[in-house]
């Protein structure tokens, strides 16, 4: 077989987590080519919400002024039952990684074109093929050999790459050629989604909430544009022949209040909830990601958002193989890594569920309802993203370092330069030491095997602090040493994607 590539990476569907994987890889340099069956995007709004975790990953491709202009924040969120009373409310609190507010309110299909019109610029690594279905894969030892048949026309053509990454949904034909399972289950309820137009203000509207009902839960959200959604099950003895037109819909909005003074029907859609992830996400070199890997209940907002950080990391570490800057059985980390953070936002979705559709026992309802303890963590919707498993060194537990994202205050050079601690930080492996060159806390080996992966070593000074040499940041927020500090550390290894490695109280050698 021929060595000779097209392009070094191959993407098979280009919805949101194949923009992601493709901006990514262009931000490094990598070439792909993308296979997308639609020619225009789909016009039903899915997500709903954006956080900022995905949008520091935005801010990392240069995509999140963009796409700041077509998103509004999210306010809070509340379960309330019919009568008025609020079960439970959730405060969204300041960010720590550099972004404001700490949630969104998005329209996907404004959000998704954005994102597109972003990578359109990177036509230089960026080739889309639009109204193309990818038709077979043909691995060997040194790429794939990907067929793809032109939808208008029936002609095929082939496409030599070094790797796939397999990006399309839920029903994915990539999954199904390789012979991958999709385990879990998929609810027999099914739910009515109604988008509408707002065409007026009411009380409230911009609160986030759950109607909790055993019969008839619903979710209530604004949608950025001045869009809006209800979400509703159908009864058993309805079904979507019941729901022909607009004006068979308008009773469910009645119902909750909704009149035609307040919005007007814009589109509506059915749906099933899906608990699903795949056996595997990587056959040979062939790679799953977003719903073509896992599919989780929509109670967490995190479906799409889960799929476009499988795609950064995925992303990143795909071009530190290609460029020889990481060994290519790092790209086993993607999986170990990405599982767990989805399976966690599945299970999550799932508890959130249980709330909306009052399944909870008495004891559980008390709980929930019991004021936290003054020194209790955030609640998991709203806490940092933290890796359960992967490329790390040291423990991972809740009093450690390791596998936490840093956060992202202001920070200042020696040159004065003031910008979000990512925008100076660069792309790569960075080691950081609070008052100290985190170089001089290394072993020669250790520092080799840093240098190898081309690390930065930077000290982190404070405000009333001079610099002292030529790579070195002002904390000028105060926000990095006591951080540091409340996790007993003096020196943290960052990795391209902001998550501590290793730190040197538990070893800042390169993880294995």
């Amino acid at each position: 077989m021929t060595n000779e590539y097209d392009a070094e990476v191959a993407i098979v569907g280009y919805g949101p987590t194949g923009v992601i994987a493709a901006l990514t890889l262009a931000k490094h340099g990598v070439s792909t080519i993308a296979f997308e069956q639609h020619k225009d995007i789909y016009q039903r709004a899915r997500a709903v919400t954006v956080n900022d975790w995905t949008m520091r990953i935005f801010q990392n491709l240069g995509v999140d002024e963009p796409v700041l202009k077509q998103i509004d924040p999210q306010r809070a969120l509340r379960w309330m039952r019919y009568d008025g009373t609020e079960i439970l409310r959730i405060e969204h609190p300041p960010s720590t990684l550099g972004i404001k507010p700490r949630f969104f309110n998005i329209y996907q299909p404004t959000m998704e074109s954005t994102l597109r019109e972003c990578a359109a610029k990177h036509a230089e690594c960026i080739d889309v093929h639009y109204g193309f279905e990818v038709v077979s894969l043909e691995q060997d030892e040194t790429g794939v050999t990907v067929t793809a048949r032109d939808l208008a026309t029936g002609e095929t053509k082939q496409t030599r790459v070094r790797y796939v990454i397999g990006c399309d949904g839920g029903s994915s034909a990539t999954r199904g050629k390789l012979g991958v399972k999709l385990l879990g289950d998929t609810l027999d309820v099914q739910w009515i989604v109604i988008d509408c137009r707002v065409k007026r203000w009411w009380p409230d509207r911009n609160l986030l909430t759950f109607w909790s009902d055993k019969e008839r839960p619903v979710v209530d959200i604004a949608l950025s544009g001045g869009n809006h959604r209800w979400e509703l099950p159908l009864k058993p003895t309805e079904s979507e022949a019941d729901f022909a037109t607009n004006e068979d819909v308008w009773p469910l909005l009645k119902a909750l209040g909704v009149t035609e003074d307040d919005v007007e029907i814009h589109q509506y859609a059915f749906y099933r909830h899906h608990t699903r992830m795949a056996d595997k996400w990587r056959v040979g070199r062939v790679f799953l990601a977003g719903d073509a890997a896992h599919l989780m209940p929509p109670w967490a907002g995190a479906g799409m958002q889960t799929g476009m950080r499988d795609a950064f990391d995925l992303g990143w570490k795909l071009a530190g193989v290609l460029k020889g800057t990481l060994p290519e059985q790092f790209l086993d980390t993607y999986e170990a890594e990405r599982r767990p953070n989805a399976a966690f936002y599945t299970g999550l979705a799932v508890q959130l569920g249980r709330i909306i559709k009052q399944e909870l026992s008495e004891e559980e309802q008390a709980a929930l309802n019991a004021p936290p303890p003054p020194d209790a963590p955030e609640q998991p919707l709203i806490a940092p993203p933290v890796l359960e498993a992967g490329w790390l060194r040291g423990p991972l537990a809740h009093d450690s370092i390791v596998g936490r994202m840093v956060p992202q205050p202001v920070v200042g050079d020696n040159r004065g330069v003031m910008a979000r601690l990512d925008d100076l930080l660069g792309d790569g492996f960075v080691l950081l030491g609070d008052d100290v060159d985190p170089a001089t806390l290394l072993t020669p080996d250790e520092k080799a095997a840093w240098d190898q992966l081309g690390a930065r070593y930077i000290a982190l000074r404070q405000q009333d602090q001079h610099t002292k040499g030529c790579d070195e940041f002002v904390d000028l927020d105060g926000v990095l040493r006591p951080w540091l500090r409340k996790y007993g550390a003096r020196a943290v290894a960052l990795r391209p994607d902001r998550f501590v490695a290793s730190a040197d109280v538990s070893g800042l050698a390169v993880p294995a």
